[in-house]
């Protein structure tokens, strides 16, 4: 016996780390010191900061991994993993600095696992983030052969005086939606289920849409970060920002809001992409759970004085981002003790 007989192939592992170091190199910022290879990554403090607080995320993909391999998507969960954890931290304002991923997987497959880690790149790229190194663990009788699960880690700077945190929100403030790619990285569990009831499968189109709906579904969760350093460059004022994931609008918009306030939206200010309408009628979804488990259209949130909405939108529309006002912060608790009002019955 040997490792290689036991479902540990060393040779190809290193091959992989030699596929994939140019994706890495290419996500490279001036404060990464040293190369891939070592125990450890080391990265500086960017230069000049005054009072820098290191902002920490961990996230993975979730069960869209399952579709994903099923049908040989795996560069666009790179860019997932990406951006469910970048989506998080750059919320408090901060600039994401460096990105590291774990892969588990039965039996390691150079070719998808590059195209895993390209994707990884890829994300890290567009939130101007270094990839600062990563583990691939291969687990024969763990995990079933072809089968792999993703976690990520991000950590970015922000400086103390300029954290957004929430604190400067007051009601009457504007809320402003920021359009989502689709569903992003959250509700899978139930879309899968659907997809089974539905009997849909790769060629089954998007009802309302040009676009196969498995292709709809696996579009990568949209990054925000070039959002939120042209606010920052705009120097748009911004009170509040959250990024709608698991829990949708009334789990995570209230995140962001001081405990004395409430947001009040208006689900007429958009229309729901036909994706989310194709999967409330084929699994018979109720209204509620559809806004409890989806983002339906909108993937981050902001918080603006009401002179500074103008300048936001603006802003949001000359970076790419669709964007418009959701709605309001208004004193006090949302009645009935729900998380924010507004929300269909």
């Amino acid at each position: 016996m040997d490792y290689r007989t036991a479902g540990v192939d060393v040779m190809a592992g290193r091959a992989f780390v030699e596929r994939i170091r140019s994706s890495v190199d290419a996500t490279r910022r001036p404060e990464v010191v040293g190369g891939l290879g070592g125990f450890g990554g080391f990265c500086r403090l960017p230069a000049g900061m005054r009072q820098p607080l290191l902002v920490a995320g961990t996230d993975g993909v979730g069960t869209k991994l399952e579709l994903a391999q099923t049908h040989g998507r795996h560069h666009d969960v790179g860019i997932d993993l990406v951006a469910m954890c970048v989506n998080d931290v750059i919320t408090s304002g901060a600039e994401p600095l460096f990105f590291l991923d774990y892969i588990a997987t039965g039996k390691l497959s150079p070719e998808a696992m590059a195209e895993v880690v390209e994707g990884i790149a890829d994300g890290c790229r567009q939130s101007g983030c270094a990839l600062l190194g990563g583990e691939t663990a291969e687990m024969p009788g763990f995990y079933g052969p072809g089968t792999y699960d993703l976690a990520g880690f991000c950590v970015a700077v922000v400086e103390a005086d300029a954290v957004v945190d929430g604190r400067q929100i007051q009601p009457g403030d504007p809320i402003l939606a920021v359009a989502s790619s689709g569903v992003h990285s959250n509700g899978f569990s139930l879309v899968r289920r659907i997809l089974d009831m539905a009997g849909a499968d790769a060629n089954t189109p998007l009802p309302g849409s040009d676009r196969p709906l498995l292709d709809a579904l696996l579009t990568p969760t949209r990054l925000y970060g070039a959002l939120v350093k042209a606010l920052q460059q705009g120097q748009v004022q911004v009170r509040g920002m959250a990024h709608i994931t698991g829990g949708g609008l009334p789990e995570n918009l209230p995140r962001c809001l001081p405990a004395d306030l409430h947001a009040v939206i208006d689900p007429r200010s958009w229309d729901r992409p036909p994706l989310f309408r194709w999967l409330q009628e084929a699994g018979q979804v109720p209204e509620t759970d559809l806004w409890n488990t989806f983002n339906l259209g909108i993937g981050f949130c902001l918080v603006v004085p009401p002179g500074a909405e103008s300048q936001a939108l603006h802003t949001c529309q000359e970076a790419g981002y669709r964007a418009w006002r959701l709605g309001q912060v208004a004193a006090g608790a949302a009645p009935d003790g729900a998380p924010l009002a507004g929300l269909p019955s």
